[in-house]
C-alpha cells in the first residue's frame, strides 16, 4: 500500500519543516521527488538525504511568487503525478497592527505562490491524464485564532482554491484536496520562541504544546504520513476535501 513507485511529484517548501518530511517520506514511497525551495543550501540538503536513502530527487531553488519562473521549471519537468504545497510563512498581528507591506508578503507567498504552483501544474496533469494536489491550509482557516488576521485570510483563500480547483477538474481526473494542521514543531516554532520569548522558551513551548487537546505538537512526520495516503492510489475516492490534522483542537477545544 501507499506505494509513489514510477510517480513524479513536486513539494515546495521542501527544505524545511513539513515540506522536508513530505519530500523525504514521498521519496522513501518510490516517488521522484523534485524538491522546490528558496534556500538554496535547504533544497541541496534534502536531495542529498533522499538519494542517500536510495531514492530520487531533484532540488530547485524558486521563489513561489515569481510565476514565469515557476512555469518554467514545471514545464523540464515535464510529466507531473502529485503536486504538495507547502511553501508558506506566518505573521502575528491583528487587523490594525498588520502593515500593508505585511499584508502583500502574505498574500504574495502563501496565496498567489499557491495559484502559481497550481497554474503551473494543472495543464500537464491533464497531459498526463490525471493527477493529485495537496495544499497545506490551516486551523486559521477553519477557527478564530487571535493575532493571526492576515495568516488566516491567507489560509482560507488555500481552502476556498482547493474546492474549486477540486470541482473543476474532476472530470480531467485530478484530485485536490487540503489539510489544516494545529502547531507542528518545526524549525520554524524554536526560531519564533527564540525571537519572541527569549529565555522563557522552554515555558512558552509548553503553554502552545497544551493549546492542542491531545498535548502537544504535531511532529512534521506525523503530517507527512497523511500527505502521502492522500496522494496515493488508496485515496482516489478522495476529492474536494480538507482534513484537520489538530490533536482535537477544532472539535475538542471547549
Amino acid at each position: 500500500m501507499f506505494s509513489l513507485k514510477n510517480k513524479t511529484a513536486v513539494v515546495t517548501g521542501a527544505g524545511s519543516g513539513i515540506g522536508k518530511a513530505v519530500a523525504l517520506l514521498l521519496a522513501q514511497q518510490g516517488a521522484t521527488v523534485h524538491a522546490f525551495d528558496v534556500n538554496d543550501t535547504a533544497a541541496n540538503a534534502v536531495v542529498q538525504e533522499i538519494t542517500a536513502a536510495g531514492g530520487s530527487g531533484v532540488a530547485h531553488v524558486n521563489d513561489v511568487t515569481k510565476q514565469q519562473d515557476i512555469v518554467d521549471t514545471f514545464n523540464t519537468i515535464g510529466s507531473l503525478d502529485i503536486l504538495v504545497n507547502c511553501a508558506g510563512i506566518s505573521h502575528i498581528g491583528k487587523v490594525e497592527t498588520t502593515t500593508e507591506a505585511d499584508f502583500d508578503r502574505l498574500f504574495q507567498v502563501n496565496v498567489k505562490g499557491m495559484y502559481n504552483c497550481l497554474f503551473a501544474a494543472v495543464p500537464l496533469m491533464k497531459q498526463n491524464g490525471g493527477g493529485v494536489i495537496l495544499n497545506m491550509s490551516s486551523i486559521a482557516a477553519l477557527v478564530g485564532l487571535p493575532d493571526r488576521f492576515a495568516y488566516s485570510m491567507t489560509k482560507g483563500a488555500v481552502l476556498a482554491m482547493t474546492l474549486s480547483v477540486a470541482k473543476d477538474y474532476i472530470a480531467d481526473n485530478i484530485r485536490c484536496n487540503c489539510i489544516s494542521p494545529a502547531r507542528v514543531h518545526t524549525p520554524f516554532v524554536d526560531g519564533f520562541l527564540a525571537k519572541n520569548y527569549p529565555g522563557k522558551e522552554a515555558e512558552m513551548f509548553e503553554k502552545l504544546s497544551k493549546t492542542q487537546p491531545i498535548g502537544r505538537m504535531a511532529k512534521p512526520e506525523e503530517i507527512a504520513g497523511l500527505i502521502l495516503y492522500l496522494c496515493s492510489d488508496e485515496a482516489s475516492f478522495i476529492t474536494g476535501c480538507d482534513y484537520p490534522i489538530d490533536g482535537g483542537f477544532v472539535k475538542l477545544n471547549n
